[in-house]
């Protein structure tokens, strides 16, 4: 009722756009309270405090943000809305690991997990691993499917930064046989693994919080001016070695190879095969991930999928590279 009054008080003022706009918004609303209330009991209190100051940092910081370049290279403003449209697909991935819980199974969890962080979601069940060797196939899957959840996510940044789809599609042909051949290992782990009567999952801290998206801004902005300045010193190579932030975050990686590429400092092919690089450096990191934190029986069930997907996506990315360096893109 009080908004309808406010709603009068606007339309009083003349405000007849804002009027409309805002009662649609309210109608939309209301008919969507029940999902909403749905949507809304997956997460925690904590869930929804951290998202809501995580919004409210962002947003106050957009307006009051230089428009000059920082450098003359990082452009804040793109800077704050790059963090946070992909924190924003990794919260609803996120939410949709939360909904599914233990009845999705430790694959799912992997699989929604790799869209979060990779290197957390292999790092956890990992750990989860020295417990209960019994679940060793099923997460060796879900480890699995968390590359394939990174390779979708890195494409979908890709497209965020660069709208002009170049980065993304040249990155495209490695990341599509990889993720056939980690699609083939898990279909055949699958037919291979007795059925298990289990209530697992993973818990992963929300992406829509304000230490991880500072994270994540900090670790793309570092690596924004260090490939800058190695493509200015080294060329191309300088700006293939900023592929080994891949260890750290290769979504990071992704994003400043696009925007760089945007803004004319490398080709689009030097930032797609980066891109790309940083994928392969990732994967390849995770059977370390797994020494490191898991049971050797785990290690030794997963090392040679990875190292198979690492050599399959290393060989599609010299075919590829070579047949666009004697074409015209």
């Amino acid at each position: 009722l009080f908004c309808t009054y406010l709603l009068g008080i606007m339309v009083a003022q003349g405000l007849f756009l804002i009027s409309i706009i805002v009662a649609v918004i309210i109608t939309f609303l209301l008919i969507e309270k029940k999902p909403l209330h749905t949507f809304a009991e997956n997460l925690s209190e904590d869930d929804i405090r951290s998202a809501l100051q995580f919004l409210a940092v962002a947003f106050i910081l957009y307006p009051i943000v230089p428009e000059e370049p920082l450098f003359g290279i990082v452009n804040l403003k793109s800077a704050i809305l790059i963090v946070v449209l992909v924190s924003a697909i990794s919260f609803v991935s996120y939410v949709a690991m939360k909904k599914l819980g233990p009845t999705g199974g430790i694959p799912y969890s992997g699989f929604f997990g790799g869209f979060i962080s990779s290197e957390a979601t292999v790092a956890a069940l990992s750990t989860m691993s020295k417990g209960k060797a019994m679940l060793k196939d099923e997460l060796h899957m879900g480890s699995m499917l968390s590359v394939v959840s990174m390779l979708i996510s890195n494409t979908i940044i890709a497209l965020i930064v660069d709208t002009s789809t170049r980065t993304a599609l040249l990155m495209a042909p490695p990341f599509i046989v990889m993720g056939i051949v980690i699609l083939t290992f898990v279909m055949l782990k699958k037919r291979r693994t007795p059925a298990h009567e289990y209530h697992e999952t993973i818990e992963l801290d929300s992406p829509f919080a304000l230490g991880p998206a500072f994270r994540f801004g900090a670790v793309f902005t570092v690596l924004l001016v260090l490939a800058n300045a190695a493509n200015e010193v080294a060329g191309p190579l300088g700006a293939y070695a900023t592929a080994l932030g891949g260890i750290v975050s290769s979504s990071a990686v992704t994003a400043s190879m696009a925007a760089l590429a945007v803004e004319g400092n490398i080709s689009y092919q030097t930032a797609a095969e980066t891109a790309v690089l940083a994928g392969l450096v990732s994967t390849l990191s995770k059977p370390f991930y797994i020494k490191i934190t898991g049971s050797e029986e785990f290690f030794r069930v997963s090392w040679k999928s990875f190292a198979i997907t690492v050599v399959a996506g290393s060989a599609a990315l010299l075919l590829w590279s070579y047949y666009m360096s004697s074409s015209i893109f």
